[in-house]
């Protein structure tokens, strides 16, 4: 009678279904422990390569200490915002200019053109590797035309955010914010790369990839001088804290919403579209930055685990990526 029962959908089938339906959950469950796994053995090498020889064996009371500051800065996100710089003024001018429908070439021109470091930019970014123009960019205005109004966008928060993380600091902070920015503006740029297929907005995941590090750099600002806890928990922990006092600052300064939850929920069980664009586009930046310093090799499992093949292809954009 077993064949009948099969036929039917009897408790035979039934059985068969339920039996699948547990193991491809614990399949699901294992992949998400492996995935876990994966990300905490990523951060912890990119947290190694960070501090290099600044790493010491704080005591446990210590550690604690340290966190228990940040986290109490994680609290008060007025009092950590104003432990960074505000962005240029002409920045928030240009990114409303360029919400408007009837915006021309020419008026974004005029005012890239108020600022020096603008024009710089603009004019470097069009000539990079990442856009190949057949022939050199050499006006502001051919520059915009090349880039879009997307592509200026980017090179506007960039451009906004570098002065943010590489502030004037004494200390620990000071010495290790330009690997924090390398690995800022790769992240945003994955991100922004990553983001159409999940699908998420690009600019918006461009825009969280460069404000989550910013509260990195103000939690080293509370660790000793010239020195960090070296230990893995630690660096878990202070990292985990670092991206909660960017989503405070981020909500402190009217960021959009969406950008302060993704920020808050990277790397979070069923967090949103933009939030899984910016923790894969986080993962990516650090390997990249890892296999350039030698310290994970490009066949490395975390590489070939790590990374589906299209993030594997966004990792390889990132080798050409000008600093």
């Amino acid at each position: 009678m077993g064949w009948i029962s099969r036929l039917m959908g009897g408790s035979d089938g039934g059985a068969s279904q339920s039996a699948a339906a547990a193991k491809a959950g614990e399949q699901k469950l294992e992949q998400a422990r492996e995935a876990e796994r994966i990300g905490h053995d990523i951060d912890a090498a990119y947290y190694r390569w960070l501090t290099g020889s600044a790493r010491f064996d704080a005591a446990p009371d210590v550690e604690q200490q340290i966190l228990d500051e940040v986290r109490a800065l994680a609290a008060r996100p007025g009092d950590a915002a104003g432990l960074v710089p505000r962005v240029p003024e002409v920045i928030p001018q240009l990114l409303g200019s360029l919400g408007a429908e009837d915006v021309s070439t020419t008026d974004l021109s005029r005012l890239v053109m108020q600022d020096p470091v603008l024009v710089a930019e603009v004019i470097r970014e069009a000539n990079s590797a990442f856009y190949r123009p057949m022939t050199k960019v050499d006006t502001v205005e051919a520059a915009i035309k090349l880039l879009g109004q997307n592509g200026l966008r980017m090179v506007l928060a960039r451009v906004a955010f570098r002065p943010v993380i590489n502030m004037e600091s004494d200390g620990f902070a000071r010495r290790v914010a330009p690997r924090v920015w390398d690995q800022s503006e790769r992240c945003a740029l994955a991100a922004s790369l990553i983001a159409p297929g999940i699908p998420a907005g690009g600019f918006e995941a461009y825009l969280a990839g460069l404000m989550q590090s910013v509260g990195v750099i103000v939690a080293f600002r509370l660790c000793p001088d010239r020195a960090v806890p070296g230990s893995t928990e630690f660096s878990s922990q202070l990292l985990a804290l670092g991206r909660q006092l960017s989503a405070g600052i981020a909500r402190h300064w009217e960021f959009p919403a969406e950008v302060t939850l993704a920020i808050e929920q990277a790397g979070a069980p069923d967090a949103s579209n933009l939030a899984r664009a910016l923790a894969q586009g986080d993962r990516i930046a650090k390997l990249r930055l890892l296999i350039d310093a030698g310290t994970v090799a490009e066949d490395d499992a975390l590489v070939t685990d790590g990374l589906d093949s299209f993030q594997r292809r966004c990792l390889g954009k990132l080798a050409h990526l000008e600093t």
